[in-house]
């Protein structure tokens, strides 16, 4: 039976006169372990280390002895609920992982664990082939204090604490972590603490009336945990605790890293296999319902936008920057629970697709919608499908004639479908390609450099009079760059760097997500070369080339990016690999979505500079590619 093997911190008492002491931490552990008792009955196996037991070195070890123990199969987590500091990234290795030009620490009884010491420390627990999860109810993702209302109680660096400098332990172009993080705030933002109702789930009474005091995240990730299903996932998870956490306090956003679809954030949170995840996410906020994506994913207006859960669909009432409110229709879903959705109808104009030559069928998508040859509809639409029917082939053509794919075969019902999926994709990669902000407040705030790798100091490349950065092999030597990011505006923005190919692929593994402050720098795979090669599908040859899109989205809030990964079309693949169909049947086409605003003010926990600004701003940038072989 694969066990749970959790290893609990909670500091209350530093030691410090009473000037530091927190009341919260002790608590939070309690519900959490009783929480994970009830869960994982038979399977957990907890440590738990409280105020003066949790030393540096304890704590080390205790991940090392204890979470270590964890084999394939088994979950290792770890949750901190305690103080912690933050301090300037001043060393070269520091600024080049750190784009807020910031470094994070906990701050355990004797001093801090930097965030670069504890992130090795877990990814050596994943070693052995267990799932590793830390959740850290602190702000900055790991690094600040609390505070209750009316008391500040941000516990600066103090001197001798600062700690040397260390790399991530991850060697060459892959540099993501092997744990996955649920962080009670972003990076520079606070996060707080306030009274609850007593509970069974706590165990010391220290608030008014007989409530407890509790850290707002761990307090609603327990809860999450305790309403949900037995497989959920830590997206599901930190969804419901996102939501939680917005009805009662503003400026509190929790997060979660790595979020690529189908990786660390879509395995039970609890031990199981990884899967699909849903493209949105239905939950119950502080304005009612609310699916998380909005006007920067490309919704316009409300009327005509639908999503479909297994429960029934919801119909939007108005679109936001970052979220669109909903109203069930029909069915009412459980306020407690996450629901996963498809997006089933739009509001904005779908991709027109011309059909001649044949009788084909328009596949039944959102994102598409016929239109006659030559007719107006035609001619304004902002993207356009010429499908045309030779013999047993289906020619998907531009406007101007040239070919989308390679000719696909038309010779029955399941060649009819690919050509079908085949149209979906386009639309889709072609609506994150073309995703333009307009006239965005954001514009221009953050740069993307592409340089000669290894060369620092050379000026960024600029694109030629087709408006392509071009890099040629050397030899059978593909080229190396150097991609950064540089925030030249006077706000930290959350940034996305994705890669679009001419195979009609996308992805965000260059830069996931993460905040940048005022000033700072981003590097794509943390300072890694990206290497510019052919794929394996065209021979290196003289006149061989590929074309990729490097794009940037930037925002004031983090981006869901599960809908922005779409692997390369084949045709000998069936499916959509992100597609996901409810139980109603109704196809889903992904999206990108963003994070929540903030919700009602409560007792602050954290002090630190909050991001000024709201959620509602957004820009795009796009850098074209092209990596020819000479000849």
């Amino acid at each position: 039976m694969a066990k749970v093997y959790a290893l609990l911190v909670g500091i209350n008492a530093y030691g410090d006169g009473g000037r530091t002491d927190l009341r919260g931490c002790l608590n939070d552990v309690a519900r959490a372990r009783a929480t994970l008792e009830r869960r994982a009955a038979g399977r957990l196996e907890a440590l738990s280390l409280l105020d003066g037991a949790a030393t540096v070195a304890a704590v080390e070890e205790a991940i090392r002895s204890h979470l270590g123990r964890a084999g394939p199969g088994d979950t290792a987590l770890f949750w901190f609920s305690g103080h912690g500091t933050e301090y300037a990234a001043d060393t070269a290795e520091e600024l080049t992982v750190e784009p807020t030009g910031r470094c994070q620490a906990l701050v355990c009884t004797d001093g801090p664990l930097p965030d670069k010491r504890l992130g090795p420390l877990l990814d050596g627990a994943a070693a052995g082939g267990a799932s590793v999860v830390a959740v850290l109810d602190c702000c900055f993702s790991g690094g600040a204090t609390r505070q209750e209302r009316g008391r500040v109680r941000y516990l600066p660096p103090r001197p001798g604490w600062r700690p040397p400098p260390a790399a991530r332990d991850a060697v060459g172009p892959d540099t993501r972590p092997r744990h996955l993080l649920l962080a009670a705030s972003r990076l520079g933002q606070l996060s707080y603490e306030c009274a609850f109702p007593g509970s069974d789930d706590a165990d010391s009474a220290d608030g008014p009336g007989g409530s407890r005091v509790h850290g707002v995240f761990s307090h609603a990730l327990a809860g999450a945990l305790h309403r949900a299903g037995p497989a959920v996932t830590g997206r599901e998870l930190l969804a419901g605790a996102h939501a939680r956490v917005r009805l009662r306090v503003e400026g509190q956003h929790p997060v979660l890293f790595p979020a690529e679809p189908g990786g660390l954030a879509d395995r039970p949170l609890l031990g199981g296999a990884a899967r699909t995840p849903s493209p949105h996410l239905l939950r119950h906020g502080p304005d009612g319902w609310e699916v998380d994506c909005g006007r920067a994913h490309g919704l316009t207006g409300g009327a005509g936008t639908e999503f479909t859960a297994p429960g029934g669909p919801v119909r939007a009432r108005e679109v936001e920057a970052d979220r669109t409110l909903v109203d069930p229709d029909g069915w009412t879903p459980d306020p407690g629970a996450v629901h996963q959705v498809a997006l089933s109808a739009l509001a904005l104009p779908p991709a027109a697709v011309v059909f001649s030559g044949g009788g084909v069928a328009l596949p039944a998508s959102p994102l598409l919608r016929g239109a006659a040859e030559g007719s107006e509809e035609a001619d304004r639409a902002a993207l356009l499908f010429r499908v045309e029917v030779r013999g047993a082939l289906a020619h998907v053509l531009r406007r101007d004639g040239s070919p989308y794919v390679a000719p696909l075969p038309l010779a029955g019902a399941a060649d009819a479908a690919r050509l079908g999926e085949c149209l979906v994709r386009l639309a889709q990669w072609y609506r994150i390609r073309d995703l333009d902000a307009g006239l965005s407040p954001l514009g221009g705030h953050v740069r993307v450099e592409v340089l000669p790798w290894g060369d620092e100091d050379a000026p960024p490349l600029v694109p030629d009079g087709n408006g392509e950065i071009v890099r040629e092999y050397v030899g059978p030597q593909e080229p190396w760059v150097s991609v950064r990011l540089r925030n030249t505006g006077h706000r930290p923005l959350w940034c996305v760097l994705l890669d679009l190919n001419d195979r009609f692929g996308a992805g965000s593994s260059l830069f996931p997500g993460q905040f940048i402050g005022p000033g700072g720098t981003g590097y794509a795979l943390d300072g890694a070369p990206v290497r510019l090669s052919l794929p394996t599908s065209r021979p290196v040859g003289p006149g061989a080339s590929v074309r990729d899109w490097l794009k940037l989205v930037a925002a004031e809030g983090e981006l869901n990016t599960v809908p922005f990964h779409l692997d390369a079309w084949d045709p000998d693949v069936p499916g959509n690999r992100w597609s996901w169909r409810p139980a109603a049947g109704r196809p889903g086409d992904g999206l990108l979505r963003l994070t929540a605003p903030p919700g009602r003010p409560a007792a602050g926990r954290d002090v630190g500079p909050v991001p000024p600004g709201t959620a509602g701003q957004w820009a795009t940038r796009t850098v074209a590619l092209r990596t020819v072989f000479p000849g």
